[in-house]
């Protein structure tokens, strides 16, 4: 074997790249000092391409494929200052392999919350995350503009980058989208499709293409969610008075199912002060319905007889005529209850009253014993 024949054996005749990681975006091919065979096999897979550079001059980028370096398909190498031995001797070129698969389930995420305008609740701080996917569209540009010479290049060392864009001009879309915050969440495709189209052409600018933007949660302060709790909660409650009187009659039922004495007069107690609450929360929306009518003459309504009623020597009360009935039918109010209204000089039975007597003629008289 002659000296021209050992050195030829010592050069590199096969370039490939058989990715072994999940986020290895560049990887340089080791050339460990030797030359590249004129004629040697370069073999680019599905989801990479080549990239051969030398002094930090692009030459020519492969896409997937087998090739047989020579002048014929890389004409731009005799050119390079390497290429010193004329068109069939070895030559230096560094040669980067660039994935171009897509790399999925990046993770993304506001790290102090951030502040929007709501049109409903005005100023408002919110926090978001997710995840997003993205590949290389564009080698020679992500080599220029992003990794340069580095040997390996992993995704963890773009994310960074990736996510600050993400978050910081994601959030502008969000807020220039006007989208109430109480319907972010039953309008994320939209959202994430508003955050792409906004972000996309800032990832193209590396040689990146965005190709998935997902929100997996929009959040509010905890404070402002307990305010919206409850507010749902009078939402589903709806009319206070009738739940005023449901809960009530629940106390009254509970209270009759005690065995010792103080059951119904405890119920009696309840029921009164429910329907107290209830007169006096209805007299305040109707004055408030009435005040705020200030455009016509509309007279107020007649004033409602109540009486205020004694129980246990608490004073429990102002009742209506109704809320008397439906006590009277319950067994908490009875002709020697002790009541009194405005104009009279001291509490007296309720028997004495003219206008309560319609109240017990309408009462059934206890059952017959059994038996």
């Amino acid at each position: 074997m002659g000296l021209w024949d050992k050195i030829k054996g010592e050069f590199i005749d096969i370039i490939d790249w058989t990715d072994s990681t999940n986020d290895t975006i560049v990887f340089k091919f080791p050339r460990f000092q030797n030359e590249i065979k004129m004629g040697a096999k370069l073999t680019v897979r599905e989801s990479q391409v080549a990239v051969f550079m030398n002094e930090g001059t692009i030459a020519d980028v492969f896409q997937p494929g087998m090739y047989e370096l020579s002048t014929q398909n890389i004409p731009i190498l005799s050119t390079l200052k390497g290429w010193k031995y004329g068109f069939n001797s070895p030559f230096k070129a560094d040669v980067f392999f660039i994935s171009t698969k897509q790399f999925i389930n990046q993770k993304w995420g506001t790290k102090n919350p951030i502040m929007l305008r709501d049109a409903e609740f005005g100023p408002i701080r919110l926090r978001a995350f997710g995840t997003y996917a993205f590949k290389v569209n564009d080698a020679a540009k992500f080599l220029k503009e992003i990794s340069g010479t580095d040997s390996q290049y992993s995704v963890d060392e773009v994310n960074e980058q990736l996510r600050n864009i993400a978050v910081s001009r994601g959030m502008d879309a969000l807020a220039e989208s006007k989208i109430p915050v109480l319907d972010l969440s039953s309008n994320t495709d939209e959202v994430s499709k508003i955050i792409t189209d906004k972000i996309k052409p800032e990832f193209n600018e590396i040689g990146l293409d965005l190709t998935k933007f997902l929100i997996e949660n929009v959040s509010l302060p905890p404070e402002v969610e307990q305010a919206l709790d409850k507010r749902s909660s009078m939402g589903i409650i709806g009319n206070l008075g009738a739940y005023t009187q449901f809960q009530a009659a629940n106390a009254m039922e509970e209270a009759a199912k005690n065995p010792n004495g103080g059951g119904m007069m405890g119920a009696g107690m309840g029921a009164g002060m429910g329907f107290g609450m209830m007169n006096q929360m209805g007299n305040a929306f109707q004055n408030q319905q009435f005040n705020g009518n200030t455009g016509t003459n509309t007279p107020p309504p007649p004033p409602i007889t109540q009486y205020f009623v004694a129980v246990n020597g608490a004073q429990t009360g102002p009742f209506n005529l109704q809320q008397l009935q439906q006590m009277a039918v319950s067994g908490q109010f009875t002709r020697q209850s002790l009541v009194w209204k405005q104009g009279m000089s001291g509490w007296l039975a309720a028997e004495s009253q003219a206008e309560l007597q319609s109240i017990f003629g309408s009462v059934p008289p206890p059952p017959p014993p059994v038996g």
